[in-house]
């Protein structure tokens, strides 16, 4: 493998454990301290971050469904979109198990007990949206997002700012997301901490991360195919 690839590689995988860690982190340590609006800001801030640090070796993705939208938008290789998913699931999964041993080490009741910033659906939902919700709403959050990251990044205009603009895209989506699943829209960031809890002897969570893979990726597949129409009038 070449060195300018496993460069790449290894930046999504950063990116993506500080998306993990600091996201999940702060809704399984500070959520009820921080809230909704507090959560989604870490979420969007650490993209904000990670744009300006990996955003020149890697593009930044650090999530498969955008590597799936920049791939669908023929921008990335099928090559790089293997490596980046393989990355990115490492990353989250890394993450999950650094948070789930902060959170050991701390007087929270145990990692269970902080949920790991798990998405969910049914009794795992703050208002108890069904599946059918909750694939609706990931689909939904995630082609809004996938959107920002197309379209700011195919203009020059817009280019310099992408980060800023992609970061706060991701809080706002988390911002209705939250009390819904959780918020996924980003199949990396919901396995690993579902992984970790089935470790930890509650599998509820890996059970449904079936649908928070699915569904984000679908979404990225719908804003994949509204931003080629949205092209074609130009």
């Amino acid at each position: 493998m070449e060195a300018s690839s496993m460069k790449k590689y290894a930046a999504e995988a950063f990116g993506t454990f500080v998306l993990t860690l600091f996201g999940c982190g702060s809704a399984a340590v500070a959520g009820a301290t921080l809230g909704t609006l507090g959560i989604a800001m870490a979420f969007g801030l650490s993209i904000v971050a990670m744009a300006f640090v990996i955003g020149n070796v890697s593009g930044c993705h650090i999530n498969p469904a955008v590597s799936f939208g920049l791939f669908l938008d023929k921008r990335l290789s099928g090559k790089d979109l293997v490596g980046y998913w393989v990355a990115q699931f490492v990353g989250g999964i890394v993450a999950a198990a650094v948070l789930a041993l902060v959170i050991s080490m701390c007087d929270l009741g145990g990692v269970a007990a902080t949920g790991l910033g798990c998405d969910g659906y049914g009794a795992a939902s703050a208002v108890g949206i069904s599946l059918v919700g909750a694939l609706i709403v990931e689909v939904i959050l995630t082609c809004i997002f996938v959107l920002s990251v197309l379209g700011s990044t195919a203009d020059e205009r817009t280019a310099p700012y992408a980060g800023i603009i992609i970061g706060l895209t991701l809080a706002f989506v988390h911002i209705m997301g939250i009390p819904l699943t959780g918020t996924s829209v980003n199949p990396a960031r919901s396995f690993g901490p579902a992984l970790m809890m089935a470790v930890s002897g509650d599998a509820s969570a890996l059970s449904q991360v079936w649908v928070f893979i699915a569904a984000p990726l679908a979404g990225a597949a719908l804003a994949a195919l509204t931003w080629m129409g949205l092209k074609k009038r130009k």
